[in-house]
């Protein structure tokens, strides 16, 4: 949703941009591309390679860090805009060395930083009712459980290092594939990275980092890929905007109602067009929502 994105964002000469997550580089690329001068953040410090295809007149800078540490390398309320393209970039999902596709053998790793413990650390060294947990709440897997004991079996035996192995564990756990559209370790790949990565937390944080640095009538748009991610997107917003009732565990108790600090863009998420979907399959889960920022204060966090 790169064209959609950069309408949201509306960069322009003089306009300061972050792209909280650089990836290949492509959103950079559009923003400077527009005249703008873009702050970019990655936590994956193998995308220092794209930086030559960057502008080199001082009008980009890479910061190798998470998006939701942009506040501490940002001024705040001076960015004119804060794009987040949430989960995996392609050129991650492709490198079979990265362990994040069950479609290819790699080590199993997933981690985006290099750093931490790994996919496999936590498939060999967690509880089966840690790991269901893990499946449940991060992958919406219903057979959790079942698969957590599939792999605790195994594991007994021998622990887990290839993504094919895993992958094959739950396929049989799930009893194969049964025509499905979708492989069988689908959701428990995507809850393994979600987990080793913190990703849920890192929106939550960067979503508050942005509302901090983001000026009066700068632009938040936030692509995600699943509903986990558009749920907390959705409810931050909405709850900023004013739209959602009673008390947020984003704002600290208060007796005086509370200034919104963004105006919703648009009314519900945008989709995208059915031509690029046909031309990247990858994009059809995607949802941008869109927000303005107020001149509100940010909101600030209960002690």
């Amino acid at each position: 949703m790169l064209g959609e994105v950069v309408a949201a964002i509306g960069p322009a000469p003089g306009r300061i941009i972050v792209d909280g997550t650089f990836g290949a580089g492509g959103y950079s690329r559009a923003f400077l591309n527009a005249g703008a001068r873009v702050i970019a953040f990655d936590r994956d410090a193998t995308v220092t390679r794209f930086i030559p295809a960057m502008d080199d007149g001082g009008s980009f800078r890479l910061v190798t860090a998470p998006f939701s540490r942009m506040a501490d390398y940002v001024e705040g309320a001076s960015v004119d805009g804060v794009a987040l393209d949430l989960g995996l970039s392609s050129m991650q999902l492709d490198e079979a060395d990265r362990g994040f596709s069950f479609m290819r053998d790699g080590p199993l790793d997933m981690r985006m930083s290099r750093d931490g413990a790994s996919a496999a650390d936590l498939v060999n060294g967690s509880d089966p009712g840690d790991l269901a947990r893990i499946f449940r709440n991060y992958g919406e897997e219903p057979q959790g459980r079942r698969i957590a004991a599939f792999i605790a079996r195994r594991r007994a035996e021998r622990p887990f290092e290839r993504t094919v192995d895993l992958a094959d564990v739950v396929e049989h756990a799930l009893g194969g594939r049964r025509g499905a559209k979708t492989h069988p370790a689908t959701r428990v790949f995507q809850a393994l990275r979600i987990a080793v990565n913190g990703e849920l937390e890192e929106l939550e944080a960067g979503l508050i980092a942005a509302e901090s640095v983001l000026k009066a009538g700068g632009r938040l748009a936030v692509v995600s890929f699943h509903s986990l991610e558009d749920r907390i997107v959705k409810l931050f917003l909405n709850d900023r905007a004013g739209k959602v009732p009673g008390a947020s565990r984003h704002a600290p108790p208060a007796a005086a109602p509370r200034a919104a600090s963004f105006t919703l863009t648009h009314a519900r998420a945008l989709t995208p067009q059915p031509s690029e979907i046909e031309a990247n399959p990858r994009a059809r889960s995607a949802k941008l929502r869109v927000a303005t920022r107020t001149p509100a204060p940010a909101w600030r966090l209960a002690a």
